[in-house]
């Protein structure tokens, strides 16, 4: 690769492309990666960390109710948004440092602009300056979806919303995945009046229904409000700084603020792809093969790019796969089955493996096995809030499909049981554990 400048040049450094910058310059390839926004990507810059960091700010609000049950004597309490805010974006900064530490004592030469592709091996940066190189990563991520209607531009989505001067007294969230849910979760817990608006009538769609049906009844008993099969016709601005959100067939409601959380879509925008023969489907995504390559033979793509599955665990791994295959003589590829996957919602949802929905389609009859109990610390509390663990079982194989459930420190838990599920253990493996007392996490090998 010596008529090049470099073996490998990738755009965009998130968390698949970082992760394929450092393995392949680990493996003695001379790597560049530019980004134009910030270094860190998605997941740490303005997704899951800065989220999860108003996650844990927002369960004090919980806490600090709950303490008096305990015995605590708090006094007045209040929440003040600029010090949680200013405190997550600086630990956002701190992280970002981290991760260019990372590219710089790997070697990796750091481009802090905006690159596109002019070439099966050449691109061009904001500066005008023209690179080449043997091949070339995508990892460019994917980016909010903002509704098409008048007055859309009045909305913010997750990327501007860490950022917010003053923290809203009323909230509506357009859509009903997993970032709708979380940030209504953070909102609401936080004071703000939060109403949820979806064009269908289900929330999180794709997770078990009886786990996601226990989601929608404690939000709503918490007081979070939820509009179905609702579209927007128009977004109004109003003299004193308020949004009104017009609907079609529903009353329209006014709010400080408004949050899209209606999808993500592969950010491919401007790339120069389609000059070059890389091939895009139908839903904006770069098609590439099982070790990540593009219909053009020196060109590949890792992470949301694809649209595959949108988990940085799932990038980072795309990352280390294309490095080790391309640069490392270790060829490999990334084991999609039994993805574990997390809602940060309050209480938290986790889940692995098949749904009872998709396990009935695929093997007919299952076995289902469920544990709805009040946990103990909400007992003490006072708090009628009930916990949903559920096991989805083959019915001759007695090979557990699927673990699903709703309660606090739900994530925590699943990931140990997501390797029990992808090793495929069963249901009297299960029961032959003996339970760890008392816990929460006892209840999957108590279910009768």
């Amino acid at each position: 690769m010596a008529d090049f400048d470099f073996d490998l040049f990738v755009i965009g450094a998130g968390s698949g492309g970082v992760r394929a910058s450092r393995v392949a310059a680990a493996h003695g390839a001379k790597v560049a990666v530019a980004e134009e926004h910030r270094v860190g990507g998605t997941c740490v810059i303005r997704g899951c960390v800065p989220k999860k960091m108003l996650v844990y700010g927002s369960h004090f609000a919980e806490d600090l109710h709950d303490a008096a049950r305990y015995g605590w004597t708090l006094g007045e309490t209040s929440f003040d948004w600029k010090v949680l805010r200013d405190n997550v974006n600086a630990d956002v900064d701190r992280l970002e440092g981290l991760y260019q530490n990372t590219l710089n004592n790997n070697g990796v030469e750091t481009f802090h602009e905006r690159a596109t592709i002019s070439g099966p091996n050449e691109v061009t940066l904001a500066s005008g300056k023209k690179v080449t190189a043997g091949k070339i990563l995508i990892a460019t991520g994917a980016w909010p979806v903002v509704p098409s209607c008048p007055g859309a531009e009045h909305g913010i989505t997750s990327n501007e919303v860490f950022h917010l001067e003053t923290f809203p007294k009323r909230v509506v969230i357009a859509g009903a995945g997993y970032i709708a849910n979380e940030f209504a979760g953070i909102f609401h817990a936080l004071g703000a009046k939060v109403t949820v608006v979806n064009r269908s009538d289900q929330i999180l769609r794709g997770y078990d229904e009886q786990i996601r049906d226990r989601l929608f009844q404690i939000s709503t008993q918490k007081g979070i409000e939820f509009i179905f099969n609702a579209e927007f016709k128009e977004v109004v601005k109003k003299d004193d700084g308020s949004l009104c959100v017009h609907f079609k067939d529903h009353e329209q409601c006014d709010t400080d603020l408004l949050l899209y959380a209606i999808g993500r879509t592969p950010k491919i925008k401007g790339l120069g792809l389609e000059d070059v023969g890389v091939e895009i489907d139908d839903k904006g995504a770069i098609v590439v093969d099982e070790d990540n390559r593009s219909s053009v033979p020196s060109i590949y793509a890792v992470g949301d790019v694809t649209n595959r599955v949108q988990l940085t665990p799932v990038a980072i791994r795309e990352g280390q796969a294309f490095a080790d295959t391309v640069f490392g003589n270790n060829p490999h590829r990334v084991d999609y089955d039994m993805i574990p996957s997390a809602v940060f919602s309050n209480p938290p949802m986790a889940g692995v493996g098949l749904t009872e929905h998709k396990a009935r389609e695929q093997y007919g009859t299952v076995k289902v096995f469920t544990s709805d109990f009040r946990p103990m610390r909400n007992v003490l509390a006072g708090k009628n809030e009930r916990s949903l663990y559920k096991l989805v079982v083959h019915s001759e194989t007695d090979v557990v499909l699927g673990i699903h459930m709703i309660s606090p420190d739900a994530p925590e838990i699943l990931q140990a049981a997501a390797i029990a599920v992808k090793a495929g253990l069963t249901k009297a493996q299960f029961d032959q554990t003996i339970a760890l007392h008392p816990s929460m996490a006892e209840e999957l090998v108590l279910m009768k």
